[in-house]
């Protein structure tokens, strides 16, 4: 894995490359960047409060005339946060420095999309990438910015998160309207189809989704709450992977059965080239009517299999030889099992609420995502509409998430996990977290966002914290 720098002290200005980035935002010269492939035939529960989504790039058709055959949009997003200095008795290699600190990420993304029949589309996604998470994205397995990958650089870099291939089969029911959007050209499709995604994606453009709680550049910024914290999804080190998924979708239910492609080592860069490590994945999807309103119920289930070492004979090593332990010492193959509930709801019109709730085999060491093995969120999303501002959104949200007997054990002997380790783990407590923000609308394409966390017990730790993040995100599409 390639080594994780953090920013040297006194290096060139952060706030002033900060705010450049923003300048560039706001004047649109730089190239706008990824959002979730969503390819659910459904409406989503409630629709997302929030600006309406940009057409720029392509146009829907007029009725009756031929598909979008060639669809090109983009976005960029630059997330500052920082922290002020908190009480810490003790750090290890992993923590969150106690000291006050900042940093910020920068991306922009073209999303660039081809017909090759009614059935059949191609994309292809490159991202420029620069910046660091806060303690280069250590110390929180709730970690406060989803926009921070685990690698962070200095200086911009290139990369192609996404390439794959879509293919939707039609099996009957209403011819449904598709709009232009990211990874998404207009035309329609049967209301009831099957649709096969296969290359180069992320498993939660897919799986796992939420209306109110998936989007680090629209609505939560916190790991734990964009996705289920406990779904140790397949990926490398920027949350991508290579694989497959199926979704067949029928009036008001979807099933989505997925193969992914692990890390060829736990929290890799690289992924393991001969696919023999991988994960499967089964979510099923319910889709209601409450009282008038859409919501949603998913079920999620999911598998990897690969090489990933037990705490237990871990911490057992360490003792045997004086040492601390180490779980890349003890991997062999297996399994790593786990599951996750995803409930959507819309209230009223412009109020909705969501809930997740995950767990995975707390035996075994985090594989690709965070550490956590239990972990429980809920939130509301509220559009600006009562105070005159429709596009503006503002949101709640708590989540506790919790770790193993096992791994506190593991933690305590002084081991290194995905995201944490202090070095001791004298008084282990659950993490909490609780997210709020204000995402303001500044024209169709740019909206600025405050966002506000409050992490008690950070990487489980009760002696360390509580740590309050201020951050600010600007975000603009086309």
């Amino acid at each position: 894995m390639k080594k994780k720098r953090l920013l040297a002290p006194g290096a060139d200005s952060r706030l002033g490359r900060l705010a450049a980035a923003i300048a560039l935002s706001m004047s649109g010269s730089v190239l706008p960047a990824i959002a979730q492939i969503d390819t659910s035939t459904a409406p989503p529960a409630a629709s997302p409060p929030g600006p309406a989504p940009a057409s720029g790039g392509s146009t829907a058709p007029p009725e009756g005339s031929a598909p979008e055959w060639f669809g090109i949009h983009g976005q960029t997003t630059v997330v500052g946060q920082y922290h002020p200095a908190y009480g810490s008795p003790f750090s290890g290699a992993n923590s969150l420095a106690s000291d006050n600190g900042g940093d910020e990420t920068v991306d922009a993304t073209l999303f660039v999309g081809v017909r090759l029949s009614k059935e059949m589309e191609l994309y292809v996604n490159p991202e420029v990438d620069q910046g660091f998470g806060l303690s280069n994205t250590l110390g929180a397995a709730g970690f406060p910015s989803a926009e921070a990958y685990k690698i962070g650089a200095h200086d911009p870099y290139y990369e192609i998160h996404r390439a794959f291939g879509r293919y939707t089969l039609g099996l009957g029911g209403a011819e449904e309207t598709i709009e232009p959007g990211a990874n998404q050209l207009a035309g329609t499709r049967p209301a009831d189809n099957v649709t096969v995604t296969v290359g180069k994606f992320s498993a939660v453009d897919i799986f796992d989704t939420n209306s109110y709680a998936h989007d680090p550049r629209s609505d939560f910024l916190n790991w734990s709450l964009v996705d289920s914290g406990a779904y140790d999804y397949a990926s490398n080190a920027w949350g991508y992977t290579y694989g497959a998924a199926v979704e067949w979708t029928q009036s008001w239910w979807t099933l989505r059965f997925g193969g992914f492609d692990l890390s060829n080592v736990p929290n890799q860069v690289n992924l393991d080239p001969t696919f023999s490590q991988f994960e499967l994945v089964t979510e099923v999807e319910e889709r209601h009517q409450l009282f008038g309103h859409p919501g949603k119920v998913k079920v999620l289930f999911f598998n990897n299999r690969g090489r990933m070492a037990n705490y237990n004979d871990a911490v057992r090593l360490a003792q045997e030889t004086g040492t601390t332990p180490d779980v890349s010492l003890v991997r062999r193959y297996g399994s790593r099992p786990g599951a996750a509930l995803n409930l959507e709801q819309e209230i009223l019109p412009d109020l909705g609420a969501f809930a997740r709730a995950s767990l995975n085999d707390g035996h075994k060491e985090t594989f690709d995502f965070t550490d956590i093995n239990q972990s429980i969120a809920a939130g509301v999303s509220l559009a600006g509409n009562r105070w005159g501002r429709p596009n503006d959104t503002v949101g709640l949200a708590g989540v506790v998430n919790d770790i193993s007997h096992d791994a506190r054990n593991y933690f305590a002997a002084g081991g290194i996990g995905v995201l944490i380790g202090d070095g001791q783990l004298p008084n282990a407590g659950l993490e909490q977290v609780v997210e709020a923000y204000y995402k303001a609308s500044v024209t169709e394409a740019i909206n600025v966002t405050v966002d506000y966390q409050h992490i008690a017990n950070p990487a489980y730790d009760a002696a360390r914290g509580p740590v309050d993040i201020l951050g600010l995100r600007v975000h603009a599409e086309f």
